[in-house]
């Protein structure tokens, strides 16, 4: 009975917030300085022509009853068509999306992979170098703009090293030569086998994964560094050292243990903002992911597009937050009971 009265609070919980954010979204087309006739129709047509195509989009009824409308058609996966692209928004979606979700998964297993190790090491080693240059790397991806490193990167690794590919996904020629499957590259890639595809999708998202990795590595760095020394001055931590346990077994066994649920928190929240926040890299690298391709659409006064966009990775941060809290009671009992 309790499992089910907490399945239906979270069902409740998911729905209300998805509706507050099926409203935000609909106040910003409404408020916007865009008006989206003109945007269907252009400033040249006549002004019988602009009020026909108005009360055709529905916009002279009460805003209740175009809040409706819209709720009923996303519901539908209806997010309107795209003037930019001349096809629905929903399918702009599907397919630009997973290029976004491909980039930042890769980005948040490079965060973590070295984030949480840096943060572990720069806790032990308080006050010393190695801490002091991982606090330096952290304060530096707070402060360098992601379109400054993203334009550094291309000009030193691809440019004039050649190590990594360029802008773009893949490789022009062989553009088109993988059958999407999942929509990601290198997923569907390696699953027809075509290992050409592959390495060359591969060596064109290594540098725009890794900056984003970067990023995701300062806060989860940060953070790490903060919950274990919380850890490391408890009185637990003094008593196993006083026991003559290892160092290695205090840091990752009885310090790190503890903080791992704070974590999932950290990382969730890190993934979110990756793909939400990819909007510099995809823009300087090229990469056809949702973040390019709201730009454009901002750019065209696609508001279609732009709200579709915006619904989409607001409603990803929603649920990704949602399974973090999710996962949170799996791992830490106390949050069950």
């Amino acid at each position: 009975m309790t499992r089910s009265v907490s399945a239906l609070q979270f069902l409740l919980t998911l729905a209300v917030t998805f509706l507050g954010l099926l409203a935000i979204t609909f106040v910003i087309g409404r408020v916007v300085p865009i008006d989206p006739v003109l945007a269907v129709v252009g400033d040249r047509a006549s002004l019988e022509t602009y009020e026909q195509v108005r009360a055709e989009m529905g916009l002279d009824d009460p805003m209740v009853i175009q809040f409706a409308r819209y709720v009923w058609q996303v519901l539908q996966g209806d997010l309107g068509m795209s003037v930019s692209t001349g096809r629905p928004v929903a399918e702009d979606l599907t397919r630009v999306f997973p290029a976004t979700l491909e980039m930042a998964t890769l980005g948040i297993i490079i965060g973590v992979a070295l984030g949480v190790p840096m943060g572990v090491f720069a806790a032990a080693r308080q006050g010393q170098w190695i801490d002091q240059v991982i606090r330096v790397i952290g304060l530096a991806g707070y402060a360098i703009p992601a379109f400054w490193l993203g334009l550094v990167g291309l000009v030193i690794f691809y440019a004039n090293l050649r190590w990594t590919g360029g802008p773009g996904r893949i490789d022009i020629f062989l553009d088109g030569m993988v059958t999407p499957r999942t929509g990601l590259l290198l997923i569907d890639s390696a699953i027809e086998g075509n290992w050409e595809a592959f390495r060359s999708a591969l060596s064109h998202i290594v540098l725009p994964a890794t900056i984003l990795g970067f990023f995701a590595l300062a806060y989860i760095a940060r953070m790490t560094r903060s919950f274990m020394l919380e850890q490391l001055s408890q009185e637990y931590i003094i008593t196993a050292r006083v026991k003559g346990v290892p160092e290695r077994l205090i840091l990752w066994r009885h310090a790190f243990r503890p903080i791992r649920v704070q974590l999932i928190t950290v990382i969730g929240l890190s993934y979110a903002g990756l793909l939400e926040g990819s909007v510099m890299i995809e823009t300087v690298f090229s990469w056809p992911g949702i973040g390019n391709y709201l730009t454009t659409a901002l750019l065209n006064a696609d508001m279609n597009a732009v709200l579709g966009a915006t619904l989409v990775i607001g409603a990803v941060f929603v649920g990704i937050n949602k399974g973090s809290d999710a996962l949170y009671k799996i791992l830490d009992p106390r949050a069950r009971a």
